[in-house]
Parts: C-alpha cells; sequence; structure tokens
C-alpha cells in the first residue's frame, strides 16, 4: 500500500511561532494537507534526510533488520551513533522504534517526502 509523501515545511523559529500564534487566536486553520514536520532550514532538514541517512532509509526497507544491532552490522556504522540518528527520525515520525524481545526494531515511516516553504509572509 502506497502512502501519501510526507510533507515537509521549512520556517525560521519566529515565523513557525507567528504560524502557531496566529492558529491559536483562529486568524489561520490548520492546513490538513500541509505540513506535519517542521525545519527551519533546508540546511536542518538535509542534516535529518541526507544522503547518509537516506541510504540507512533504504537499508532498513530492504533488509528489514531484526535490531539496531542488526543494522549496525548491516551499515558498518556504530550502534550509538545509529541510536542517536534513530532517534531524531523518530521525533519526527520518519521511522518508528519498535521493542520486540528486548531489541529495538527500526520501521520506516515515510519513504516520500514533499518541502513546502513560502518566501512570502504566510500570516499575520
Amino acid at each position: 500500500m502506497s502512502r501519501p509523501p510526507l510533507k515537509i515545511g521549512i520556517a525560521t523559529p519566529e515565523e513557525f511561532r507567528r504560524m502557531t500564534r496566529a492558529r491559536v487566536r483562529g486568524e489561520v486553520t490548520a492546513d490538513s494537507d500541509g505540513p506535519k514536520i517542521w525545519f527551519e532550514s533546508l540546511q536542518s532538514a538535509a542534516q535529518v534526510l541526507g544522503g547518509e541517512n537516506r541510504a540507512l532509509l533504504q537499508t532498513i526497507l530492504e533488509k528489514h533488520p531484526a535490531s539496531i544491532k542488526e543494522l549496525g552490522e548491516l551499515t558498518g556504522r556504530k550502534s550509538s551513533s545509529l541510536s542517536r540518528t534513530l532517534k531524531t527520525m523518530e521525533r519526527y515520525g520518519i521511522v518508528s522504534l519498535t521493542r520486540e524481545r528486548n531489541q529495538i526494531k527500526p520501521v520506516v515511516n515515510a519513504t516520500e517526502f514533499q518541502i513546502e516553504f513560502n518566501l512570502g509572509k504566510r500570516c499575520a
């Protein structure tokens, strides 16, 4: 089953606060089709979704590792580094980390991404 792309928004912290305040005041409604996760720059999005991490997601999709340790063996990366990276991706909803038999199994939630940003003023 194909999932819709995960939409990513780019906004500075001030822009994000302004959008949030406008929603709270009822001036703007949250767009259910809008971004689900936010980064403050394309560079910060690239840190999470850059080449090495895209390769990591691809390995999880193709090899279905049963644990972070197994994923480390498949990728040559240390478990501690993988754990930090995967926890960051989990915060953004890109992966899930599920506990199975005293091991933490990584599962990819998103395989397609769309980045949206607006150079003009989004809301008051």
